[in-house]
């Protein structure tokens, strides 16, 4: 019998932990068994065999051409809860997405800051509207493969096509039954994503930034939980990424979090519309910063 479930919402939020440019002192942050679920949920419901169904979920994404993301991360440190939100659309072909990216308001009750545009790209982070000096007409250039997680959170948004690619590592996984994304039937699947396995399996132009969070974390599993469509597309792929120390796993320096006391980032995307149009066009290397990002 397939088990119905409904999504409930989990705690723990992000704080700030958007990237800032190389040599400006980066700020990284920031089970279960195969078979049936304990809700009954039986295997031969599971579309076929769970852990093949995931390894292949980038590669359904490259077939549905385009959609739109959202994003959310989200942490919860020291009473504080946080979430970083982002949408936009991405052409899985290309490896190409754009975001605008919404920080969550200063708790001294400052304006909250305007949306950052981000441009997702293979080994490269764009941002506009980045503060910090940057003239607003102006993008700041982040090669994602010096950061120590990859970018897999340091830029307070997951690359929806590095998040499905992590997949390719998937283990241990279990099919928890079915569940309901924005209207759509899907089914929900658990389990450990292998980072080493992943970046392996990975695509060329995507080793790299899987191969620096390999290194830049202690651990070499990441617990995910994902939901896939009758089509095979991912609809929704939710990571918890930990931390320790105001470190990454890794021991990547960031903002303090108090000793001994680790930290849940939930880094969840919803992918939709397939389809859609994904136009995105990266800076022109005049529109790119090149001066000096104030720090603080």
């Amino acid at each position: 019998m397939v088990v119905q479930q409904r999504e409930g919402r989990r705690g723990g939020r992000s704080r700030r932990f958007l990237a800032a440019p190389v040599g400006a002192g980066l700020a990284s942050l920031v089970l279960a068994t195969a078979g049936c679920s304990p809700g009954g949920a039986a295997a031969d419901d599971a579309g076929g065999d769970p852990q093949e169904i995931l390894r292949h979920a980038a590669d359904g994404l490259v077939e549905a051409r385009t959609a739109r993301a959202r994003t959310s991360m989200e942490m919860a440190s020291g009473g504080t809860r946080v979430t970083i939100r982002g949408s936009g659309t991405y052409d899985f072909v290309r490896r190409v997405g754009e975001l605008r990216v919404q920080l969550p308001q200063d708790p001294s009750g400052a304006e909250p800051q305007a949306p950052i545009t981000e441009m997702l790209a293979p080994g490269a982070l764009y941002m506009k509207n980045r503060g910090a000096g940057v003239p607003d007409d102006k993008w700041v250039r982040i090669d994602t493969a010096t950061l120590s997680d990859g970018n897999l959170v340091t830029g307070g948004a997951t690359d929806p096509l590095t998040a499905a690619e992590l997949l390719r590592g998937a283990r241990s996984v279990e099919y928890v039954g079915t569940t309901e994304v924005n209207g759509v039937e899907v089914r929900h699947y658990r389990g450990l994503a292998d980072l080493g396995r992943a970046a392996e399996l990975a695509p060329e132009e995507n080793r790299a930034v899987l191969r620096a969070a390999v290194k830049g974390f202690s651990k070499d599993t990441v617990p995910f939980d994902a939901y896939v469509d009758d089509e095979g597309r991912l609809r929704k792929i939710r990571h918890e990424f930990s931390f320790a120390n105001g470190q990454t796993q890794g021991g990547s320096s960031g903002a303090g979090t108090g000793a001994g006391k680790p930290v849940a980032v939930m880094s969840t995307t919803w992918l939709d519309a397939f389809g859609t149009k994904a136009a995105a066009k990266l800076p022109e290397p005049g529109d790119i910063y090149a001066g000096k990002i104030a720090q603080g």
